[in-house]
């Protein structure tokens, strides 16, 4: 299929929104694997997220920052991001407040109850308008929600669900996750909780995370049908290890002890083991996905000291703040940990938040307003946290290797000594740091790294020489868009899309109160 798909009246590319029943029910998934089919069948198709919190992010080739799965989201539809397809990126700070960074900016930090009681209302028509720019550049636009659309105390201010859907006039279509249970009960109850205006754009459902025979699920879809009268347009069977970047930090990677890859056996005698401290408000944690893709590398998140005991590689990873993560690992005994690592010359690597972390001071008046505070003194590091963030795409070489990364930082750090230069960091002894996110995804690094960490960790670890993260992350992206070919509607979601919300669809009561 090629040519351009039109939205009803013709005057725009078509759209879909793909809202959830909950969080994490695979609304980021369902819309990479949408974009991806539709890139294979000749669509030019984009991503868009109108409002995303999220720690973890990306820098596009324009400077902006915005979340990291819009960021793959591009990647499955095959077009480079821009700010346009997450125009609202909200990045918490602490439990209440959040900083905004809007159009790829930071704009300042609010409160959750500043945010939807004031600022949100006002960002609806930058959001439509990304919307309507994408539209008009693209065939097709695939939006994604958050959360649910049936948060009904939030719904006068709602910018990225039926807010949004009712907006641009776009049809709807509500995944939601079998493998928790009750998704039968929140697809109904999702629908019957919106008004009559915002029912009347849910054209459909989709079932995710499906384990078994799927014809012992048609009765309850036929039933479900009779009680909406909306269709299921797929059921998705539960993929393991599909390894792309989720929003979520934290609760999201410790869901088991590793990363959700699968270990290949090790190229030369020995694994090689991994440890990540999971500090509060950890960012960009997806740097190690790179390490957790080698064969023979193992990548467990921990928390407590004794877990650093059997690591090869301790890594610090970034986090949206510095000063409290730092005041947790000495907390919970891991900064002494790390600094009997570094005097025994075992491998440390901090990465943004976590080198400086490594540091020897730091001075905060932006991000804790702590004043200035101990480093773990590992690394001859100062850094001053500046008013401004540090957003770019940075290109280099390290252990005789070409590198790129990229940067999202308000700590300006001064290198004041080491062994030697590192990605615009240092390395003193054992111990790295650079403020590159995504360093290790350049495949030579990665290598050479893994080699020096093998040879201080003593352990006959060796790189398998063929691995190609870039490779195996579209390997992925074409599962994800195989999952929507071989699993759903793909005739109903292109009428979807290319014709808009189908008429008469019936009001489920009771409705929004």
């Amino acid at each position: 299929m090629h040519g351009r798909l039109k939205a009803t009246g013709g005057a725009v590319g078509g759209g879909l929104l793909v809202a959830g029943t909950t969080s994490d029910a695979g609304k980021s998934v369902v819309t990479a694997g949408i974009c991806r089919w539709l890139a294979r069948q000749g669509v030019r198709v984009a991503p868009f997220k109108a409002q995303n919190m999220s720690l973890n992010s990306f820098v596009t080739r324009e400077g902006a920052e915005i979340g990291r799965a819009q960021a793959m989201q591009a990647a499955a539809a095959r077009v480079e991001p821009t700010a346009l397809m997450n125009p609202v990126l909200l990045k918490p700070g602490s439990d209440r407040s959040s900083q905004v960074v809007l159009l790829g900016k930071p704009v300042g930090e609010l409160s959750a109850r500043g945010y939807h009681e004031g600022r949100q209302e006002q960002l609806l028509g930058t959001v439509t308008d990304c919307l309507a720019e994408l539209r008009r550049t693209h065939d097709a636009v695939i939006c994604e929600g958050a959360g649910s659309p049936a948060e009904i105390n939030l719904r006068r201010t709602d910018i990225v669900n039926m807010g949004l859907a009712r907006a641009a006039r776009i049809p709807v279509v509500v995944v939601g996750d079998i493998d928790r249970g009750g998704v039968f009960a929140s697809f109904f109850g999702t629908t019957a909780l919106l008004s009559k205006e915002d029912q009347a754009l849910v054209a459909g459902y989709l079932v995710n995370k499906f384990r078994g025979d799927v014809t012992l699920l048609e009765p309850g879809l036929a039933m479900l049908r009779g009680l909406t009268g909306r269709q299921t347009l797929g059921v998705l069977p539960f993929a393991h290890g599909l390894g792309i970047d989720e929003e979520d930090g934290l609760r999201v990677s410790l869901r088991g002890a590793v990363r959700e890859s699968v270990v290949a056996p090790p190229h030369g005698a020995e694994m090689l083991r991994v440890a990540v401290c999971a500090v509060p408000l950890m960012s960009n944690f997806t740097d190690v996905d790179a390490l957790a893709a080698e064969p023979g590398v193992v990548v467990r998140f921990v928390d407590r000291a004794e877990e650093l005991a059997d690591a090869d590689l301790v890594v610090l990873p970034g986090t949206r703040g510095t000063v409290r993560a730092l005041e947790w690992l000495r907390a919970r005994g891991l900064a002494d940990a790390i600094a009997r690592r570094a005097a025994e010359g075992r491998p440390v690597l901090g990465i943004c938040g976590g080198f400086q972390m490594l540091g020897e001071l730091i001075e905060d008046e932006v991000e804790s307003k702590a004043g200035t505070v101990e480093g773990l003194g590992l690394l001859p590091v100062r850094v001053r946290f500046a008013a401004e963030k540090t957003l770019a795409r940075p290109a280099g070489e390290a252990l005789g290797e070409p590198v790129e990364g990229y940067e999202i930082h308000h700590g300006v750090a001064e290198v004041t000594g080491g062994d030697e230069e590192f990605l615009d960091g240092c390395r003193a002894g054992s111990v790295w740091g650079t403020h590159w996110h995504g360093s290790l995804e350049s495949d030579g690094f990665r290598r050479a790294l893994l080699r020096r960490v093998a040879a201080d960790a003593g352990r006959a670890f060796v790189p398998a020489p063929g691995t190609c993260f870039a490779a195996l992350r579209e390997e992925q992206l074409d599962r994800l868009g195989d999952l929507i070919e071989e699993h759903a509607d793909t005739a109903a979601l292109l009428r979807l899309i290319g014709e808009g919300v189908p008429d008469g669809l019936p009001f489920v009561p009771p409705g929004a109160p």
